[in-house]
């Protein structure tokens, strides 16, 4: 188990990595950067729909029930609790100065911000692998070891332009190396706690198998709430938007594959 709570978090370590990379590299971020996010998107996509909303459907209706209705249910709730913690909690998102959220009494600092945004973003990553790791354990379901470990090389993959995402515009902000791929690698620590989480919620629910679908389905729409409300947008800012539209179909096409091979 371990190694799928921390592929993840490594994903992102390396991405935050691209700090270290020579300065003309690091000079053509902006086009990086958008290519990067159109790759996330595709991922995640791919994931929602593969790793699970099809299989939430699958399962509820192998237990007699209807094929649409937890899946529909799951997804609007997860998209409705990104939402809520995009409403409440104070974040900046990179390449905007104006904050989001609730108005904090004392202002915090911009590197928090922003860090409090890719942080965000890892909750419903972390909460998806963990739905599928604690499926995959719960006695008497069908989701399979191979498609924890699928969505974990999945999310890894794409945790990789996301850890660069965050330290690259940090360091070419004037912060130093070091401490701008800390920042990186740091904000995916939240993934392996989520994931852990929710496989021990799963696991140690009597009910969990009814849940089950529900939960795949919730994972699905916090997941693609991050890609309908930021990384698309932010991907296809004009100029360069046709580079994040061939990254998302790399991302998209290469989840596909990995979760239909795994």
């Amino acid at each position: 188990m371990l190694p799928i709570l921390l592929l993840p978090l490594l994903g992102t370590v390396l991405g935050a990595a691209m700090v270290f990379l020579p300065h003309r590299l690091i000079a053509s971020s902006p086009i990086a950067h958008k290519t990067l996010l159109g790759f996330a998107s595709g991922v995640m996509v791919a994931a929602s729909i593969w790793s699970l909303i099809l299989p939430a459907m699958e399962m509820s209706v192998e237990a007699g029930g209807s094929e649409w209705i937890p899946a529909a249910v799951g997804f609007v709730a997860g998209i409705l609790f990104l939402l809520l913690l995009d409403t409440l909690i104070p974040h900046l998102h990179i390449g905007s100065d104006t904050p989001e959220g609730l108005p904090q009494r004392k202002q915090w600092q911009r590197t928090t911000m922003l860090s409090v945004a890719v942080t965000l973003h890892n909750i419903p990553e972390g909460m998806a692998v963990g739905v599928l790791l604690g499926s995959a354990m719960a006695e008497g379901s069908a989701i399979s070891m191979s498609a924890a470990w699928a969505l974990a090389i999945g999310i890894a993959l794409q945790n990789i332009p996301e850890g660069a995402i965050l330290s690259l515009p940090l360091y070419a902000d004037g912060m130093k190396r070091m401490k701008a791929y800390a920042i990186g690698a740091l904000s995916g620590i939240v993934e392996p706690i989520a994931t852990l989480l929710t496989a021990w919620l799963i696991t140690s629910s009597p009910n969990s198998l009814i849940a089950l679908p529900y939960l795949l389905a919730f994972a699905a729409g916090a997941m693609m709430y991050v890609v309908v409300e930021e990384l698309i947008p932010e991907s296809q800012a004009e100029p360069h938007s046709n580079l994040p539209t061939l990254g998302f179909t790399v991302g998209f096409v290469l989840m596909m594959i990995l979760d239909c091979a795994v």
